[in-house]
């Protein structure tokens, strides 16, 4: 029992020294569990909260039910071009942990509280678009939600009128729908390279360089989208002090792996365990994130908010921070 007992505290021992180099530190017997600043509420994983259409008691509940779309509109949009809404003008959703070939939601449970399913019955295109595009999936539960060209489709739980696109964006996996089922494409200037055809992402890496024209060199995320530093957190012991509603407006970036990076520093590149339970990227041990105010790649919307924001650089530090 000792024999396995001192073995398996050998290995405990080897992992956190193996850390603790990784973020070039010589010293320090902290486990490489952060802690976060102040109470740890639980993060929604960028799924948002509130019921939609509501933001009162009891709205998530309400949202779980799925709501027909009823005859389909599009609208353009300034920043995203043509945007799929119902028929009450909310913005229809897809998510790219979802998959379109063949049709498959990856969206269960709190996450389809957060967006609701776009149920499939009563859906009809809107004018102008291909209907053959219209279709459904049938989900877990046995319900049909509508799909174009079949990408499941969903509404936001914080849209809370016609013409909101609150949910572009969020987690750097939700985006407003195309009248093609595509991502509704930015508006031009997103950014050097940022960009495919038709407004999909360029095929980047998951973490990648851009030059940005202000900033210079600053890490982007697979979709184009800015990477941020957030000054209050810590890098060793590593501690974040983005919890609860914080983590609405800035989601963490999701880990990645060492393969899938172009330009990144590779050390302390490794999976910060949060207190909450999310598992966050860092580089250089330092937790980073998206802005849910950024619309398009391309945007540093989150540059220098609170003074305590900043883009990252290939070696992850802050780009523009107060020395």
């Amino acid at each position: 029992m000792n024999t396995w007992r001192n073995a398996s505290l050998a290995v405990t021992a080897a992992a956190v020294l193996a850390l603790t180099t990784a973020c070039g530190q010589e010293k320090g017997t902290e486990t490489p569990n952060g802690q976060a600043v102040g109470a740890a509420n639980p993060a929604d994983a960028g799924y948002g909260s509130d019921g939609y259409g509501s933001a009162g008691a009891g709205a998530g509940a309400a949202a779980a039910a799925a709501k027909p779309a009823g005859q389909l509109a599009v609208w353009e949009s300034k920043d995203l071009g043509k945007v799929v809404t119902d028929s009450a003008g909310f913005t229809l959703y897809r998510f790219d942990k979802d998959t379109a070939k063949p049709p498959k939601s990856n969206c269960e449970g709190d996450c389809a509280k957060a967006w609701p399913v776009v149920a499939a019955g009563g859906a009809s295109a809107a004018p102008g678009t291909d209907a053959d595009l219209i279709g459904e999936v049938t989900r877990a539960d046995g319900s049909k939600q509508l799909t174009i060209d079949g990408w499941p489709m969903y509404r936001y739980a914080k849209d809370t009128k016609p013409g909101d696109v609150k949910g572009q964006g969020v987690g750097g996996t939700w985006y407003a729908a195309s009248p093609d089922g595509k991502k509704a494409a930015p508006g031009a200037g997103g950014g050097e390279g940022a960009e495919g055809e038709g407004g999909e992402p360029a095929d980047l890496a998951g973490l990648s360089v851009k030059k940005d024209p202000k900033l210079g060199e600053i890490v982007v995320d697979k979709n184009g989208m800015t990477v941020y530093r957030f000054t209050k957190d810590s890098a060793w012991p590593m501690k974040t002090a983005c919890t609860g509603a914080c983590l609405d407006k800035w989601p963490v970036v999701e880990p990645v792996d060492k393969n899938d990076t172009e330009g990144i520093l590779k050390k302390g590149f490794v999976t910060f365990d949060r207190p909450d339970g999310i598992k966050q990227q860092t580089i250089d041990c330092w937790p980073i994130y998206t802005f849910a105010g950024d619309k398009k790649p391309g945007d540093t919307n989150g540059q220098g908010v609170g003074g305590t924001w900043f883009a990252v650089s290939p070696e992850g530090k802050p780009v523009g921070a107060p020395k």
